[in-house]
């Protein structure tokens, strides 16, 4: 089994990716998880982290698109269209990956790892705000625990 130079940080869960949607949250969980294994597992795992993840993708974004089409969301379109294109990226990197260009791949996962936040901040908060509103008539509560403050 060959190892591959693992990045120092891999990306781990943390509270500060909470929307207060349990649903989308524990979705969100296992998307985190899934990057996180794909940053940190050995070369010879990657491709089936890599299958994972796009299962999990294809579910994931599906049930969003669900979610933004029954509540009528404004902004499907734009969030739609991003999903989209992470999916395209994961259908297109997995036959590299498959022909052991691992490094682009994990160029792939690296780069999740930085999409994501702010997805997560901007388009699900605003869809989790958006469904919460609708089905309850507030917002969604979220509690965050052990995470630090960010220095704006």
């Amino acid at each position: 089994m060959t190892q591959a130079t693992i990045p120092a940080q891999g990306m781990p869960w943390s509270d500060h990716y909470l929307l207060g949607h349990a649903g989308m949250d524990d979705t969100h969980r296992e998307f985190v998880e899934l990057v996180d294994r794909m940053l940190g597992c050995a070369d010879d795992d990657f491709a089936a982290a890599l299958r994972a993840f796009i299962v999990h993708a294809e579910a994931h974004f599906g049930e969003e698109k669900a979610m933004m089409e029954a509540t009528d969301f404004p902004a499907t379109e734009c969030h739609v269209d991003d999903h989209e294109a992470v999916y395209a990226s994961a259908l297109e990197v997995e036959p590299l990956v498959r022909a052991g260009n691992v490094a682009i791949g994990r160029a792939f996962a690296a780069e999740l790892a930085r999409w994501f936040p702010s997805h997560a901040d901007y388009l699900d908060s605003a869809l989790a705000h958006w469904v919460v509103k609708r089905s309850t008539g507030g917002k969604p509560v979220v509690l965050k625990r052990n995470i630090a403050v960010r220095a704006e």
